[in-house]
């Protein structure tokens, strides 16, 4: 809801560049020179600086995929940037990943030999024995 408010008072701000600029004062090109500028600074405030605030401080939303092949161990904030922890069951390592504003600075630590799921190496999760697997 927050981020929608935010995108809303951009659009009217580049809105009320063209009517005061295009239409009071008679310059066209001044004012969608003036809108762009507005759209583009709403863009990389929200870009590198107020997504994830906004995720972490007011409920937006934000959306992050897993890597083939490995398993989400946990997910914890630091300051304002996210720390993802995966598990490769190929390295047995563990990957936290940090997701900064703007991804700017990703930070990535490697645990080797890690195995938070107490597998033997290798393996991934198993089936319960009598499951069989659906096609």
């Amino acid at each position: 809801m927050i981020t929608y408010l935010y995108w809303a008072s951009i659009i009217g701000m580049a809105i009320a560049v063209i009517v005061v600029l295009g239409v009071r004062m008679n310059n066209l090109k001044a004012a969608l020179a003036g809108a762009a500028a507005v759209l583009f600074i709403g863009w990389a405030a929200y870009y590198f600086y107020l997504q994830q605030v906004f995720v972490k401080r007011w409920g937006g939303i934000m959306t992050i995929s897993v890597p083939d092949g490995q398993y989400h161990v946990t997910t914890t904030w630091k300051d304002d940037n996210l720390w993802i922890e995966n598990y490769d069951p190929k390295t047995n390592n563990c990957v936290f990943s940090e997701y900064s504003r703007g991804n700017l600075l990703q930070g990535r630590v490697i645990i080797k030999n890690c195995n938070p799921l107490g597998l033997p190496f290798g393996t991934g999760p198993q089936r319960p024995s009598g499951v069989e697997a659906s096609p």
